[in-house]
């Protein structure tokens, strides 16, 4: 694997900083077109993306330094400002919270928003799982005598056992919700239903993948990513079966239906 790119002297260029990066560029670019297109100002969309990385960095952050205080000592603290440590749970409520609370101080419709966003949530969560993936970090699975079954040497997690390579599994999944979510985007739906199904369709892929991760078991012989996936596919599932009740929100003209 290739955990860094490029590098000239003590400069190096990391491959899952490379496509961290690349997923907010793209995904704002993305979002700036929908806003436009939705009749809701494209500044907006720079503000969410600035909150959504620093709210979604530092929630995987603070979530890894506590996960860290438990398992060894405070020192572990200095891993805060360290380029390893983002869990992707601590991350998405960070950047949730931040979101929401920009969205919420300039005064437009919050699930509005929220709906554009949601189909960009997960071609984000592909960027950062190649990015998993290219680096070698930790997050593939148990030994496989599979095919495709892959050795990560050279990763900075290294293992020359054939393993399941697990960020592409989710790669493949987080594309295809990306796909039909991106699909419906344009249909009167109403409102909540895109964000509500985002969460159903992503709490399953995480906790369908997780069994190919070598994650520990916290209760109930479940990871901790797995009982916030079930979380989120029950808040999911209260959000798309409100929505029906509601009128439709974005028509195939971006206005309201």
């Amino acid at each position: 694997m290739f955990p860094v790119i490029f590098q000239l002297g003590h400069f190096r260029i990391y491959s899952y900083g490379l496509m961290l990066a690349l997923a907010f560029l793209v995904t704002g670019y993305f979002f700036r077109r929908e806003l436009k297109r939705t009749g809701l100002p494209p500044s907006l969309g720079d503000s969410i993306v600035m909150g959504a990385i620093l709210g979604g960095i530092g929630g995987a952050k603070l979530y890894s330094v506590i996960e860290g205080l438990n398992e060894a000592n405070a020192l572990y603290v200095r891993s805060f400002f360290s380029g390893s440590g983002l869990v992707w749970y601590g991350g998405f409520a960070g950047g949730v919270t931040v979101v929401v609370i920009i969205i919420w101080r300039s005064g437009f419709p919050m699930m509005r928003v929220l709906d554009l966003v949601a189909p960009l949530l997960s071609l984000g969560y592909a960027f950062g799982r190649m990015g998993c993936f290219l680096s070698g970090d930790g997050d593939y699975g148990p030994p496989t005598d599979l095919p495709w079954g892959m050795a990560f040497p050279n990763g900075t997690v290294p293992t020359v056992q054939r393993v399941h390579p697990t960020p592409l599994y989710e790669i493949a999944l987080s594309l295809m919700i990306f796909a039909f979510l991106w699909r419906m985007r344009k249909r009167s739906l109403p409102t909540g239903w895109m964000f509500g199904m985002y969460l159903i369709l992503g709490g399953a892929e995480r906790f369908i993948t997780d069994f190919w991760r070598l994650t520990p078991v916290v209760a109930l012989g479940m990871t901790m990513a797995q009982i916030t996936s079930i979380v989120a596919i029950i808040v999911g599932t209260v959000m798309v079966s409100r929505s029906r009740k509601a009128r439709p929100a974005i028509g195939k003209a971006g206005v309201r239906g």
